[in-house]
């Protein structure tokens, strides 16, 4: 299932987003004040349907910190620069300023199966946008706080808030440039007993 956020619903959506994401930081942030705010409040703690926090794995780890440290750098963000390293991340939450927000939703009952069925559909989805003219994001940001994007939609309970999907017609900016490296293919093929 896919949510289709533009307009008013789009712009309630980023509001709570950003509301959640400026609690979230406050914590992150050096002191008590903020912590404790989030401690008892709540308010801006992850609430996702899927368990978004996970370790990356440590064959994995080196490649996300590489493409992290490219694309900062890229920007021109300094890895000790929290403040706007924050900043970057909540723009995740105006979706980056696209005027429409997708929220792809998954059903329980298939487990990994519906995850892989909606990547598919994400693929050919985001693939379709770029053969007319518009630029996407996917954004495993979106899924962070699923009750946001529920209030928004009539949403069977079956269903699980997977991702978002940034549209719009891609803008100048200077991250929209940005490249990563690629694997080669020998980094990715299995080897067989030949």
């Amino acid at each position: 299932m896919v949510g289709i956020a533009s307009g008013e619903r789009r712009d309630r959506i980023s509001r709570e987003f950003l509301n959640r994401w400026q609690a979230a930081s406050a914590a992150l942030k050096p002191g008590i004040s903020g912590k404790l705010k989030l401690f008892i409040t709540r308010y801006g703690l992850p609430k996702s349907d899927y368990k978004v926090f996970r370790p990356y794995p440590k064959d994995l780890k080196p490649r996300q910190q590489k493409v992290g440290a490219d694309l900062y750098g890229f920007i021109d963000i300094k890895r000790e620069d929290s403040q706007k390293r924050q900043e970057q991340w909540g723009r995740n939450y105006d979706f980056f300023g696209a005027p429409v927000s997708l929220f792809i939703f998954t059903h329980s009952g298939l487990g990994e199966y519906s995850v892989s069925d909606a990547g598919l559909f994400m693929q050919n989805l985001m693939l379709s946008a770029h053969a007319h003219g518009l630029g996407t994001c996917a954004q495993g940001a979106s899924a962070l706080w699923a009750e946001p994007v529920r209030k928004e939609f009539k949403v069977p309970k079956h269903y699980k808030l997977l991702c978002g999907i940034a549209l719009g017609y891609p803008s100048d900016d200077k991250i929209n440039k940005f490249e990563a490296e690629r694997l080669g293919i020998d980094q990715i093929k299995l080897d067989g007993n030949d």
